[in-house]
């Protein structure tokens, strides 16, 4: 027992006396991300870049093990220098060093807050019509004595022909619009508050999260569904495991129609309670090797449950516990495997499996799998030629995947998929080639191409598949083959420039020539974007 105390106690004093705060850094800076993935690439740093956001403390130790390595190009070391200039901020505990401009950032022996204004603007030009895109607001992050980081922001977006929206397969962020009018607004809020020590932490966010490899997109979870609130626990025991753990409250948008009531002539209209649970696993058995294996579940139409807040749990077997095997009754659970292998200098390969449904009994059956299964291979190689990076990648997401035939438990929130903007029943190869000719200058090519299928789940609602009571109706969703008919392509160029000029501070150009096809084009395609083929847009923001 005093062996028990001791232990407690020592494990106490290591937590108080541990200096790891933990301030999430938001995933739209794909500048910081990408520089980050350079250095982990070229061999200079190790990360597991499965599981994002990044902390700040996490870009700042690997700008710091990178300064001044040997193996960095001049235009790599200006960028490490240029970084370190805002994320010193995690290492040093003074103002003395050659810090960005900030609007406001104070530090003291307890307490350090940085406070920014966020702004930017972007024209659209479809050679018919010019449609711009304006957001405005602040943000701030900080840290409290040596264990807590706080975070958070606030933004206002009016765009004047909305651009994005949940039934259309476009890479824009997801957004609730506001206006009944083409004009329209809306407001995004994000923050937090972590508490870590040396091995761990634990967190409360309203923010974006994305899991999986990949460089069009993470197809596990893409981060392009509005931000949510969760509850996030990480641990790093050891130098070859990591563990991640989220607990979140989705947005059905399915009425519960037995709380819902009318009020002053209209209907007070309540959603259904809807939550994720999702764990990852990551595990390094080699040098530059990370495989990640985790499991999630969407659970809905009851209240908050226990068990799925376990971090270590198996969710589908214990959703049996509580649905007794039976689907109309139960929950939505998925796998997912990621590995990520940078063993060959300047070479990245990579693979992200999710599973939504398998039966390993019947998978090469075409007439009864259910093989609801998204793949994504890739492989990004840098400096073939001195600053110049190439992609390629490939995704295939079958039928039936992020779907279900229950509304309130589909893998969705706000009605985006938490996973691939393509949904179910399509596959995307992405080409891309970057070159970064100075610090700060980004040019970037790249080739779109996608491809979807008839959507099976709007089939079966339609009634065109029957339903029989007196047959299992998961029978229904057997064998449905992969794009046997195309109902919807996308061949895209992009050529996009970017230029840094300070801290966080961007202007940029790009150019895009879509052509669409397939019956279900206008379906699938906002119509701004079927107006003319060719888009030109170019912008400027500071902040994220």
């Amino acid at each position: 027992m005093n062996r028990i105390y001791l232990f407690l106690s020592l494990l106490l004093v290591s937590l108080l006396t541990t200096q790891a705060q933990e301030v999430p850094h938001h995933i739209s800076n794909v500048a910081i991300y990408d520089f980050i993935d350079e250095l982990a690439n070229k061999g200079i740093i190790e990360l597991n870049s499965a599981i994002k956001p990044y902390s700040r403390l996490t870009i700042a130790n690997a700008l710091q093990k990178a300064n001044h390595h040997p193996s960095l190009s001049k235009r790599q070391q200006k960028e490490v220098e240029f970084y370190l200039r805002d994320f010193n901020k995690e290492l040093q505990p003074g103002k003395d060093f050659n810090k960005r401009f900030d609007a406001w950032y104070y530090t003291d022996s307890l307490f350090k807050l940085t406070v920014n204004p966020i702004i930017g603007g972007q024209f659209f030009n479809n050679g018919n019509a010019t449609e711009y895109h304006r957001w405005g607001g602040a943000e701030f992050y900080g840290t409290i004595g040596k264990h807590v980081g706080v975070y958070g922001s606030l933004r206002d977006n009016h765009e004047s022909r909305f651009l994005g929206g949940s039934d259309y397969i476009i890479k824009r962020p997801g957004a609730i619009y506001k206006g009944d009018g083409l004009a329209k607004d809306y407001s995004e809020t994000r923050g937090g508050i972590t508490y870590s020590w040396k091995w761990g932490s634990i967190g409360l966010h309203k923010d974006h999260v994305a899991w999986g490899s990949g460089y069009s997109e993470a197809g596990i979870l893409s981060g392009r569904a509005p931000s949510y609130g969760y509850i996030s626990f990480k641990m790093t025991p050891t130098k070859w495991l990591e563990f991640n753990y989220m607990h979140g409250w989705l947005v059905s948008e399915v009425v519960d129609s037995v709380r819902s009531y009318p009020v002053y002539g209209d209907d007070r209209r309540i959603y259904v309670s809807k939550y994720i649970s999702a764990n990852m696993f990551t595990i390094k058995p080699m040098k530059k090797l990370y495989v990640s294996f985790g499991n999630s579940i969407i659970y809905a139409d009851t209240e908050f449950n226990a068990a799925f807040a376990v971090p270590f749990l198996f969710y589908k077997s214990s959703d049996h516990t509580y649905n007794s095997w039976d689907n109309w009754v139960g929950q939505n659970a998925q796998m997912y495997l990621d590995i990520s292998s940078r063993q060959i200098k300047n070479l990245h390969l990579y693979t992200s499996v999710f599973i939504d449904e398998i039966a390993l009994g019947r998978m090469f059956d075409s007439e009864q799998q259910s093989n609801h299964v998204a793949l994504k291979l890739g492989a990004k190689a840098n400096d073939i030629l001195p600053n110049t990076s190439i992609t390629v990648e490939y995704t295939r997401i079958r039928p039936m995947t992020y779907q279900n035939f229950v509304p309130s438990i589909t893998y969705t929130s706000n009605s985006f998929f938490l996973g691939s903007y393509m949904g179910d029943n399509a596959e995307e190869i992405y080409l891309s080639a970057r070159f970064k000719p100075i610090r700060g200058l980004d040019l970037q090519a790249s080739y779109t191409k996608v491809r979807k299928g008839k959507d099976y789940m709007q089939i079966l609602n339609d009634g065109e598949i029957d339903l029989h009571p007196e047959i299992n109706p998961e029978h229904e969703r057997r064998g449905l083959p992969f794009i046997n008919e195309e109902r919807y392509t996308n061949q895209s160029f992009t050529f996009k420039a970017s230029y840094q000029i300070i801290n966080d501070g961007f202007i940029f150009i790009e150019a895009t020539k879509n052509d669409f096809g397939g019956p279900d084009m206008e379906l699938y395609t906002n119509p701004f974007y079927l107006e003319g083929d060719n888009i030109l847009s170019f912008g400027m923001n500071f902040g994220f």
